[in-house]
């Protein structure tokens, strides 16, 4: 037999977070509207001093994965690092941009051949437009792919509306 309980409104130690949004003076967050994109942005890496890349809107990708080579795990202020080179622009060896990250997590990944890799995770600033926020990235080698930076589904969760038929809505 299932304990005799008060109706909510008549219980004194009860609290709902609903409540507070019809007080007056209860601060309110303001949603974004979501943002037009195309299946293709310009975007930048601020953290990893890329200020302009060619971004494929991967939606089939749960996480987000860059070209890089020469890949190399050290040891930097007693913390694992990954060190890597960048070449920023599709179809160019210049130019070549050095990187040194903090490894956030190691996952195996499964590449668009079906074969899963295990892969260096960071964690870095990602600008689209005018919004920027931190997403997690996959490093690996992309050489042979069109595009050297992919945008997955995890980093897209910040409103954004994608527009298959269109690119660069946001400008070059």
């Amino acid at each position: 037999m299932k304990p005799c309980r008060r109706p909510r409104s008549e219980r004194s130690d009860t609290h709902s977070i609903s409540e507070d949004r019809h007080k007056p003076d209860a601060p309110r967050r303001k949603a974004r509207p979501p943002v037009d994109i195309g299946w293709r942005e310009w975007a930048s890496l601020p953290g990893l001093g890329v200020e302009r890349i060619e971004g494929k809107i991967d939606t089939g990708a749960k996480t987000s994965a860059i070209h890089a080579y020469r890949i190399r795990e050290v040891i930097f202020d007693g913390a694992p690092h990954a060190e890597f080179y960048l070449h920023p622009e599709r179809r160019r060896r210049k130019p070549e941009i050095f990187c040194r990250v903090p490894i956030a997590d190691r996952r195996l990944i499964k590449s668009s051949n079906g074969e899963a890799q295990e892969r260096i995770i960071i964690v870095t600033p990602l600008r689209i437009g005018k919004r920027e926020w931190l997403i997690e990235l996959s490093l690996a080698n992309r050489d042979a792919m069109g595009f050297r930076f992919l945008i997955g589904r995890d980093a897209l969760r910040r409103g954004f509306v994608i527009h298959p038929g269109q690119s660069f809505l946001l400008g070059d």
